[in-house]
């Protein structure tokens, strides 16, 4: 089994082309973060304030539950985290899931996916949720990039 896992959560599909890329490229166990009451378009809907995103994004405290959970995370020493970067920051369903688990002593690498908007914080924001991790800075990324450069990426870490 391998000890490294590439966790994430994928509004549009965007993000699980890139995490299924990495999960190929470094023979990593993946595991789609799938929220219990899933996303329509409507709650995706970034510019309505009353959009279901919007509202979890306007309250830091927001832990949208997650449909199942990672089987033995204790096996795995380093855990990639992906998500859609909203509001220049991870989902909060991210949150759920970093709370969820005992990550001291894992190694915590965040990647994302996005038009154009970067990480923001969102490595200050999983190591405070997680506080034990090694939590390495993070990369954005485009859906085009190839499994090639991403094992690049991550060797290089």
């Amino acid at each position: 089994m391998s000890k490294t896992l590439v966790a994430y959560f994928s509004a549009s599909g965007v993000t699980a082309k890139v995490a299924g890329k990495l999960s190929n490229a470094i023979n990593a166990d993946l595991y789609e973060i799938v929220p219990e009451l899933p996303y329509t378009k409507a709650d995706l809907n970034w510019m309505n304030k009353n959009s279901r995103s919007s509202v979890e994004m306007n309250d830091r405290s927001s832990r949208p539950a997650i449909r199942s959970a990672v089987d033995n995370m204790d096996k795995y020493d380093t855990v990639f985290v992906g998500f859609p970067v909203w509001w220049y920051r991870e989902p909060s369903i991210i949150d759920t899931f970093m709370e969820a688990y005992d990550f001291t002593g894992k190694k915590v690498i965040p990647f994302a996916t996005s038009g154009g908007s970067g990480l923001g914080d969102t490595s200050k924001n999983l190591q405070a949720l997680a506080p034990g991790a090694i939590v390495i800075n993070g990369e954005r990324f485009s859906a085009s990039i190839s499994e090639e450069k991403l094992r690049a990426w991550a060797e290089g870490i």
